[in-house]
């Protein structure tokens, strides 16, 4: 992959979804004159289809898909798990390194423990979807899974879920990690 670049915007963006599409048009607009082709990565991630919008309004595309766990997953096993057991939370291993700082505490939850119910309470699992099989990582996911009071199951993706949606919809040559 040595004529791609890829950018990360702030993982906490995901606590606040109304703000992505902005923080993603300043991305693209800072990088343009940078790169022939600007292609975002996110998924939809809760904007409600603003992302998209904007995408349009700069002439971008975007990978195909609602949530970010896709790019993990892959489209056909994210659906399964969906269509499985909808109330799933799911865990990447960076979320699982920052669970803390991103869940305990950027929801609220470390001040105020009863928000854990009103924020989980339809919910009924965690699912890690592990890129690495590291012991350390599962035994943090799986104390995360018990501080949200869920059953916990692990998953392990690779990295290879990228792979397919860039070759799929931009015909970028890719290959696996």
């Amino acid at each position: 992959m040595d004529d791609l670049d890829f950018e990360c915007l702030p993982a906490r963006l995901h606590n606040r979804p109304e703000q992505i599409p902005e923080a993603v048009r300043r991305r693209v607009r800072a990088a343009r004159g940078t790169y022939d082709t600007i292609l975002v990565g996110y998924m939809d991630c809760g904007t409600g289809g603003l992302l998209d919008r904007v995408c349009a309004e700069e002439g971008v595309a975007r990978l195909p898909g609602d949530h970010c766990y896709e790019l993990y997953a892959g489209s056909e096993v994210f659906a399964g798990l969906q269509e499985a057991e909808p109330g799933t939370f799911y865990l990447t291993d960076y979320l699982v390194r920052h669970f803390d700082r991103l869940i305990l505490r950027g929801l609220g939850i470390a001040e105020h423990p009863e928000l854990r119910d009103a924020y989980f309470a339809n919910y009924t699992r965690v699912v890690h979807l592990a890129q690495q099989p590291d012991g350390r990582l599962e035994a943090a996911a799986r104390r995360a899974a018990a501080a949200l009071g869920l059953r916990y199951e692990r998953i392990v993706t690779g990295y290879d879920g990228l792979a397919a949606p860039l070759r799929a919809e931009r015909r970028i040559p890719v290959r696996a990690a």
